[in-house]
């Protein structure tokens, strides 16, 4: 049924001169003032205007190929994003030239809500739209944030993390997610039941009981970059180490489940402000890496693309009980009326 696998990521600038260009890709259409723009790009500069997802997709790209190779799955691998260079409309084009009629596409996104999902559907079809004649059928791989591959990555993570810290001193596993706005989790799932949230909750639980055997955790959230008058997910991770600190909590192990590598949104938003938020507070900080390249992870992507190509029994592998399911509903996660969102 399909000949050829597509790998779709969000992208992100690779030199100082593409970051403005690249935040205005993001944004466009959004009425995101300038002044938000320079202060996003800003972060961008601290690190040589260069964010290190497209690094991560090459080598995750690299690790996807030896292993489909290892395991006979004869699928050229391909490399596209939504909103930087190689665009998922230029990739689509060079596999329309390569013979390419039907491919299935793994996003870097695990779970679903119109911004995490849906808009990766959305961008596919407007990439086939400007390929035009020949484009290939594209479609995108379940969601897959209770797979082991996802989860237990994660749980080996936050283990590492515990034992950097003090062992006699109360600590609190803090795990953290996109913040998107409410009415998006509440818009989110065929039956509006705020998937984004339940999907994050139930991995959260997953990881937190293979980590460790007994552990106090909390799901908060990051990245905000809405309209202040817009009721976003909450609380955001800065506040709520605020109120832990106020609660006699020491130390922290911060573990972003949201997120499948460590972006510049990982690392401004956690290494740099949840960081220095702890410091001012006196409160010791460990953060579990995300799953990259694991080879449990990479295992998990073959996994996903052989469940539609070679279903078998077997069947899903899965350790939660939410649904699965591998094509949405046209009424799945709308679009939100919104202004002003800014994603790093």
């Amino acid at each position: 049924m399909y000949d050829a696998f597509l790998l779709l990521s969000f992208g992100g600038p690779e030199h100082p001169d593409e970051v403005l260009p690249f935040l205005r890709n993001v944004t466009r259409g959004r009425g995101v003032p300038p002044e938000r723009l320079a202060e996003v790009a800003e972060h961008y500069m601290r690190f040589g205007g260069v964010s290190p997802i497209n690094q991560q997709c090459r080598e995750l790209v690299t690790a996807i190929r030896a292993d489909f190779v290892a395991h006979g799955l004869e699928l050229p691998v391909y490399w596209g994003n939504r909103n930087w260079k190689p665009m998922v409309e230029d990739t689509l084009a060079q596999m329309r030239d390569h013979g390419v009629q039907r491919a299935l596409a793994f996003a870097t996104s695990a779970y679903g809500s119109y911004s995490s999902c849906r808009q990766y559907w959305e961008d596919l079809d407007r990439a086939r739209r400007a390929v035009g004649e020949g484009a290939p059928v594209v479609h995108k791989l379940r969601h897959f944030h209770d797979h082991p591959g996802f989860v237990e990555p994660f749980a080996d993570a936050v283990r590492t993390a515990f034992r950097t810290l003090d062992p006699d001193a109360p600590t609190r596993l803090v795990f953290t997610a996109h913040s998107i706005p409410q009415s998006m989790d509440s818009s989110s799932g065929p039956d509006h039941n705020h998937r984004y949230s339940r999907q994050l909750t139930e991995t959260a639980g997953l990881v937190a009981s293979r980590a460790m055997s007994h552990v106090d955790w909390d799901l908060v959230w990051q990245s905000r970059s809405g309209a202040p008058g817009t009721p976003w997910l909450e609380p955001d991770i800065n506040d709520h180490l605020n109120q832990l600190a106020k609660e006699g909590v020491a130390q922290v192990v911060v573990c972003p489940i949201g997120f499948v590598s460590d972006h510049l949104e990982v690392i401004w938003d956690l290494d740099e402000e949840a960081a220095a938020t702890a410091r001012q507070l006196g409160m010791g900080f460990a953060r579990a890496k995300t799953p990259g390249t694991d080879a449990r992870f990479v295992t998990m992507v073959r996994e996903l693309v052989q469940e539609r190509v070679q279903p078998t029994d077997a069947g899903r592998r899965q350790l939660g009980t939410l649904d699965h399911w591998d094509f949405c509903a046209s009424q799945c996660c709308p679009a939100p009326a919104r202004r002003g969102v800014v994603a790093q």
